[in-house]
């Protein structure tokens, strides 16, 4: 407790920085571990004095109160602070340092051998080789962290490299997802840097490359954005905290920075100066495959250098979407009307599911891009039964345990379909995940409520609707009211809540426009028959 007291008035006069609430909060921590070792060891029959073998499970109950009231105290701390999760931090305290909490133990017991063996020249020696092993342990350290830094930069721009930005991009999307803020992803490329490297060289090409990368890290560094080259002379920018509409603006102001500062040799370039083209999408909090993100950030990237370059171009604008529906659609429907000679069923079904989602994506007031995707997700969205067995797919009787399997894996199957095309493969992830359950019990990744892209969501309960509604022989068919019933049964638990409630009001407008169909039918057959 002594050498506590004074290692921690050091400590505060030479870390000044510190606030000094923080040095008086590490000072009780380590008061309560080190008080609490000390009481587990003599509750235990432990003696002080000299090392003695019949004190082992003392001297271990010691350490192991040491440990744990030293991770309960600071994974408190961590979770009142950062609000992360508790559980999480602590079994990553548990993984990473309980080797080094053993070596404390057996380093305090070689302590206490060398005292008692040579007093003072013992703890001399014992200093005297911890110094030594600290100082190689800092080393180490160095020479890990300078080879850690190396792999994740790129050494021709100074930015980070692609893998690490497919590693730190999972992390941000995760943290967004948690904490429930905006994120946006920008690529971007630079404009005609081919035409550079041919008259220049690519010495002088990997030159500009870093000029641009240090504009980019001058002004992303200071607002706590995630630089990267992404390969190439294309860079990619992640922005925790930032919507769309200030992404866009943000890179639009690095485009005219970029624009206005002068570099060797570009009056070769069309517009007179260095130049970028970018896309900017804002991550949604229902995001699920980060590839998918990338992706149509590359699309407005593409819609950006087709627009003459130099500017910067925000995902998801009516204008900005120039592809034929009605043409996506047609050519869909060519796979799905192999159906009709495997399973007719399964060829109406998809049919009436789209019909289904054209309507809800008109309720639901979606945009462009959403629309596309449902109406050609629910499209495709059993394209993968194409694989399974005929007999398996039009058996009549209870699937075995094993033939519910194969049944399954249509999700798998009918993804792969979609990533084939690259016209189709933003389609993937609502074939892949139209079975999801929204309490994290479908299949086949088990996620759970918002963890399911919103359109997946959506696919679910239209699916599961017609499923319930589909006329087969020998097999008991719902009614519509009978089916709505069974929809208001799972929201919540099988379907999502909001979007079950808006499904339900259109099947419920669409009966209350039959009911009076029939009935004017009706009074038209009495007045005919009076006649």
């Amino acid at each position: 407790m002594f050498i506590l007291v004074v290692s921690c008035l050091i400590s505060l006069l030479y870390n000044r920085t510190i606030a000094w609430w923080k040095h008086t909060l590490n000072f009780s921590i380590y008061t309560f571990m080190i008080a609490g070792a000390s009481i587990a060891f003599k509750l235990f029959g432990g003696a002080t004095g000299e090392f003695d073998i019949h004190n082992l499970f003392a001297y271990s109950t010691a350490l192991a109160v040491y440990f744990t009231l030293n991770v309960l105290f600071v994974g408190i701390y961590y979770y009142l602070m950062y609000k992360g999760t508790l559980y999480d931090f602590v079994k990553n305290i548990l993984q990473d340092t309980i080797f080094a909490y053993m070596g404390t133990l057996l380093l305090s017991i070689v302590l206490v051998l060398l005292i008692n063996g040579s007093q003072s020249f013992g703890l001399f020696l014992f200093l005297a080789i911890g110094m030594l092993l600290s100082h190689a342990f800092r080393q180490l350290f160095r020479m890990y962290n300078a080879m850690s830094e190396k792999a994740n930069l790129d050494q021709r721009t100074g930015l980070f490299s692609h893998s690490y930005f497919e590693e730190k991009l999972d992390e941000y999307m995760a943290h967004a997802k948690e904490k429930e803020t905006a994120l946006s992803l920008v690529m971007l490329d630079v404009d005609d840097f081919k035409k550079y490297n041919d008259e220049f060289g690519h010495p002088q090409g990997d030159r500009l490359l870093g000029f641009i990368g240090s504009l980019i890290k001058e002004a992303c560094e200071p607002k706590g954005m995630f630089a990267a080259r992404y390969g190439g002379e294309e860079f990619a920018i992640i922005m925790p905290g930032v919507a769309s509409a200030e992404a866009k603006l943000f890179m639009d102001a690095l485009r005219k920075k970029t624009n206005d500062t002068p570099f060797e040799g570009v009056d070769i370039f069309p517009h007179g100066c260095v130049s970028f083209s970018a896309g900017v999408i804002e991550i949604r909090q229902e995001s699920y495959d980060k590839s998918q993100w990338i992706d149509w950030a590359d699309r407005a990237l593409y819609m950006a250098k087709s627009k003459g370059k130099n500017t910067v171009v925000l995902f998801g604008d009516e204008e900005h979407l120039p592809r034929s529906l009605e043409q996506d659609i047609n050519e869909l429907e060519q796979h799905v009307r192999i159906f009709l000679s495997k399973d007719v069923y399964t060829y109406k079904h998809t049919k009436r599911v789209f019909s289904y989602a054209v309507d809800m994506a008109d309720i639901l007031g979606l945009n462009e891009e959403d629309r596309r995707l449902l109406v050609l997700g629910a499209l495709a969205h059993d394209v993968g039964k194409l694989e399974i067995p005929r007999d398996i797919l039009n058996k009549k009787t209870r699937l075995t345990q094993e033939e519910w399997e194969i049944v399954k894996k249509h999700v798998l199957w009918g993804k792969e379909f979609m990533l084939v095309s690259e016209k189709f493969k933003d389609l993937g992830p609502l074939v892949e995940l139209h079975h999801e359950r929204y309490d994290g019990t479908g299949y086949p990744q088990g996620l759970k409520g918002s963890a399911i892209p919103r359109l997946a969501r959506l696919l679910c309960v239209i699916d599961s609707f017609d499923a319930m509604t589909t006329e087969r022989p020998y097999q008991k068919t719902k009614s519509y009211r009978e089916a709505i019933e069974e929809l208001r049964a799972c929201r919540g638990s099988q379907f999502d809540p909001t979007l079950t409630d808006y499904f339900i009001g259109y099947i419920e407008s669409k009966l209350v426009h039959l009911d009076s169909v029939r009935l004017a039918d009706s009074e038209a057959a009495a007045g005919i028959s009076k006649g």
